[in-house]
Order: C-alpha cells, then sequence, then structure tokens
C-alpha cells in the first residue's frame, strides 16, 4: 500500500466536485484495487477522525451523521462553508 487513505480521500472529493460524495469501497479500491476489502476498516477509522477534526463529513441517507455514533452503510464529502466543525465557536463581533 503506497497511498496514504487520508490523501486519497481528498484526491477522490477533489475529482468529484463540490457538495458530492464518495464511497469508502471507492476509497479503498483507490488504495490497494486487489486487497480493497482488508482497507475498509482503516478507510472508516480514518474517516471517523477525520470527521471529529472538521475536515470531513460522514454522511448517511444524505445527511450528516454523527462520527461517533453512525452504525451501516456511510459516504464521505467535504464540509460546506457553513458546516463547522466539532470545538469550532461562531465569532461575535
Amino acid at each position: 500500500m503506497t497511498r496514504s487513505v487520508e490523501d486519497t480521500i481528498f484526491e477522490l472529493l477533489d475529482a468529484k466536485g463540490a457538495g458530492k460524495t464518495v464511497g469508502p469501497e471507492d476509497v479503498a479500491k483507490a488504495v490497494d484495487p486487489e486487497g480493497w476489502r482488508r482497507i475498509l476498516p482503516q478507510v472508516r477509522s480514518t474517516a471517523v477522525g477525520l470527521a471529529r477534526q472538521g475536515r470531513l463529513v460522514i454522511t448517511r441517507k444524505g445527511k450528516p451523521t454523527d462520527p461517533e455514533t453512525f452504525k451501516g452503510v456511510y459516504r464521505l464529502r467535504a464540509p460546506e462553508a457553513t458546516e463547522q466543525g466539532p470545538g469550532e465557536a461562531e465569532e461575535t463581533l
């Protein structure tokens, strides 16, 4: 495995364009086309870490989901400008 999961997630999202999503299988297949299934747990853990940092949004059924509690089928997308990551407070002037 020569490509990092994190880099691959963002490369695929950049290629898709704003507001589009990628599946974890797409990421795993881009990282390791032959052994992609064994990469899926790493994709999930990397996605959860990035979502905690506010750098990625994990979605279920097209809606953002809590990275700590989601289960089942999910997709990944870049955060929109209006979405705040954890710990980011709105500035008041």
